[in-house]
């Protein structure tokens, strides 16, 4: 993998590659790695991540590293005061940072890089694409930086952009050593007492557990369980003689790192959250998930909030609980979680159930807008339109040949605009 990375970053083109891999099998250090090739080469890199909590573990794990080699690195994120970012900025758009990492501060006007040759953007699918489009704008008038994209699971929409060749994919598909599958099981709403017990015996063996709801409070539209509501209701009742702990997206940042920090030392045994923790949370000691009303979250979700056990040598298991009958698609959805733990393979159901969405605008989900063409049906024909494609373009890439006019006058009308968003991933 780091072997196509460093090819491709030597090619005279930006590059454009996807890593795959399951949530805590590597992709940070082999970001770090390719941001090192462009620092060593007199570049800048810039690291883009969703929440605070993932850009401060990114940053933590970096450092490790930078700071040992003398690289100059930053944290970015919108929490800093007003002169604290000024003074990121100055020391950005002069060189003096040879790495950045941050949040969507990142994208915010006024921020440039001297020399930007590198953007990672890990967990692509929870960013849209015009703010991917975005982050490689920090060079200003400067030329385009390679572009590094890392995802536990590929969006259809960047699964479906393979079929253009646009994005070249590496897969990690190994986990660490020691590491096993996470075990993923399905209940209804009927078994709810039994999957209390399942998860009151990994807590009595020393073990530490997540419960995870869609809501951060009630709701009159939505006649769903939340999480502030249940976690004062398995404090009193289920989970009374446990140390239950609470954390949602609205929380103070202070607030929110105190409860994590009590989490990761052991103190709080079961953590009851939102999807604020769907990414950015190591916690080696959480063996179990309970996550309620699992219909109402996307199969990217449901599989990075699964990446959240199973990191340390212990065996795990996500419970998904979830009214269902067999044969719906609520069902079909609930089954690919359960039988695996494949990011590509998820991404296909979800491709299948969704659609890719529009490939050069911003729609990502929907049906595509070939005019024949199924993107699941003709896999085959498509993947050969695609090698005609690149054969025609290695003979006249600009498309100035006589034999092209008629497709570049197409392309200039049908697509104006919206070519520059497909590279964008």
């Amino acid at each position: 993998m780091l072997e196509e990375i460093y090819r491709d970053m030597a090619q005279p083109h930006p590059m454009h590659r996807l890593v795959q891999g399951d949530v805590g099998s590597g992709k940070t250090v082999v970001a770090l790695f390719a941001a090192l090739v462009a620092i060593e080469n007199g570049y800048q890199a810039a690291f883009m991540a969703p929440t605070e909590l993932l850009a401060e573990q990114h940053f933590r794990t970096v450092a490790h590293f930078t700071d040992a080699l003398g690289v100059r690195a930053v944290l970015l994120t919108g929490e800093m005061s007003r002169g604290e970012k000024a003074r990121v900025y100055a020391a950005l758009a002069a060189g003096d940072l040879q790495l950045v990492v941050g949040t969507h501060a990142l994208i915010q006007e006024g921020v440039r890089l001297r020399a930007f040759g590198l953007g990672v953007i890990d967990e692509q699918h929870r960013f849209g694409v015009l703010q991917r489009a975005a982050l490689r704008q920090l060079s200003g008038e400067g030329a385009a930086p390679d572009i590094l994209l890392m995802s536990a699971t590929p969006i259809p929409r960047t699964l479906a952009m393979t079929v253009y060749g646009d994005l070249d994919v590496s897969a990690l598909d190994e986990l660490p050593p020691g590491r096993a599958p996470v075990r993923t099981l399905i209940f209804n709403e009927a078994e709810r007492q039994r999957v209390y017990q399942m998860v009151k015996q990994e807590l009595d063996a020393g073990h530490q557990g997540y419960v995870v709801y869609p809501l951060v409070d009630s709701s009159e539209k939505e006649d769903l369980r939340d999480a502030t509501t249940m976690a004062h209701e398995l404090r009193r009742t289920v989970f009374a003689g446990y140390r239950v702990g609470l954390v949602h997206g609205r929380m103070k940042t202070e607030e929110r790192d105190a409860v994590m920090q009590r989490f990761r030392a052991g103190d709080v045994q079961l953590l009851v959250s939102t999807t604020v923790i769907e990414v950015g949370v190591d916690v080696p000691n959480a063996t179990i998930m309970v996550v309620e009303h699992a219909e109402r979250f996307g199969l990217s979700q449901l599989h990075q909030l699964r990446g959240r056990v199973g990191r340390g040598s212990a065996r795990a298991t996500c419970i998904l609980v979830a009214p269902y009958r067999r044969g719906e698609e609520v069902y079909r959805r609930l089954t690919a979680m359960r039988d695996t733990t494949d990011g590509f393979k998820i991404a296909e159901v979800d491709l299948q159930l969704r659609g890719p969405g529009e490939f050069l605008g911003t729609r990502q989900s929907g049906l595509p807008d070939f005019r024949v063409a199924n993107l699941i049906r003709d896999s085959r024909i498509l993947d050969g339109a695609r090698r005609a494609a690149e054969a025609w373009l290695t003979n006249d890439p600009s498309l100035q040949t006589p034999e092209s006019a008629a497709l570049r006058t197409v392309l200039q009308h049908r697509w104006a605009g919206r070519l520059g968003l497909a590279e964008i991933g």
